[in-house]
């Protein structure tokens, strides 16, 4: 098998070669990888990462829209817009998500002012450059990550503000409603445009869980997101049956995994270990739905012994078992407090995992 072909096999469960190495760094633990090793190479080639991100393709006329007018109480001088009009501010160097988020549409006040704002046309963007990554990406053996998180729920209150879309929610108000629709209807666009240009795996989610309990009550979650998030799906699978789909989800989220698997996700990530308890997760869904994560970056990454690091990939590979269904890895980026010999150590461990 080569990379590709291992990774999707044991993401379906059939039985791999080689565990799988992923993982995601830092600005700062990138500046560190080329002082050790050079920069004649990328840190996922030198440690033999199997699958390259993809992303859709810009709407250029995003790029002509004066956003500044969403936002009256003013912004930082250091702030980009994003093809949504969603204000970030500088923040952490760690990376681009560790920003503060501003939202254009916390002051609306009408269903009419949502509707006239100017959403991403995705429908109207080429995508042949994306076609020619992802068949480069395939001749050399690897497989294509297409990233699509923050798919409905996240989008919607990166727009919207998360007080403002929840008493949107609990009121069942149209503006709720709305741009619920809309933003599941271009995520079903990009997902099939995804899926029509080859990629295995799509990378959709919205956080719904905190550290120790969900962000909304299940029979929330049921009314306004299962059935968007199983709309998208279906968009990506009736384009390409076989395309896997990934769902991610910080924190803790187990009373919704079996809703995730009803709406079609193929696996489930990043299972941080400080939220939920991996072998129970496996004894309850292993044979329904694969996982990627597992690995803290809360804790074991960042302040455990290589030691640990070794022995906790060792042990949760072992709970997967021979047929897989286990990308055993770190739950989120590497941040600066990493220690690079722990990075090396769980690299290690993938490698001799027999």
């Amino acid at each position: 098998m080569n990379l590709r072909e291992n990774l999707l096999s044991l993401f379906r469960r059939q039985g791999y070669e080689n565990a799988v190495i992923q993982f995601y760094l830092c600005p700062s633990l990138v500046d560190t990888f080329h002082q050790k090793y050079g920069t004649d190479r990328s840190w996922q080639e030198h440690f033999g990462l199997p699958m390259r991100e993809v992303e859709f393709p810009k709407v250029a006329v995003q790029e002509s829209i004066d956003w500044h007018r969403y936002y009256p109480d003013g912004l930082k001088d250091e702030v980009f817009f994003d093809e949504w009009g969603i204000a970030h501010e500088s923040g952490s160097e760690a990376a681009a998500h560790m920003t503060r988020m501003r939202h254009p549409m916390a002051g609306f006040n009408s269903l009419e002012q949502i509707q006239s704002y100017p959403f991403p046309d995705f429908a109207s963007v080429s995508t042949d450059d994306l076609q020619k990554q992802i068949d480069v990406i395939h001749s050399q053996g690897l497989a294509a990550y297409a990233a699509m998180e923050c798919t409905i729920w996240e989008t919607a209150w990166y727009l919207r503000d998360m007080t403002q879309i929840m008493m949107d929610m609990a009121m069942e108000d149209d503006k709720a409603i709305w741009l619920l629709n809309k933003v599941t209807e271009l995520a079903c666009v990009r997902a099939s445009a995804f899926a029509r240009c080859g990629v295995d795996v799509i990378r959709i989610g919205d956080d719904v869980g905190m550290q120790s309990a969900l962000m909304m009550s299940e029979d929330f979650y049921r009314q306004f997101l299962k059935p968007r998030l199983a709309k998208v799906i279906r968009a990506a699978k009736e384009v390409k049956p076989d395309v896997l789909i990934q769902y991610h989800s910080c924190g803790f989220v187990t009373p919704l995994i079996g809703d995730f698997i009803e709406a079609g996700i193929d696996i489930l990530n990043p299972v941080q270990p400080e939220c939920m308890d991996f072998a129970e997760l496996h004894e309850a869904f292993g044979d329904r739905v694969s996982f990627s994560g597992t690995i803290g970056t809360q804790t074991t990454m960042p302040f455990g012994t290589p030691q640990e690091v070794r022995d906790l990939t060792f042990k949760n590979l072992d709970i997967a078992g021979e047929k897989g269904g286990l990308l055993c890895c770190p739950t989120h980026l590497l941040e600066p407090e990493v220690p690079w010999e722990n990075i090396e150590a769980y690299a290690q461990a993938c490698r001799d995992y027999q």
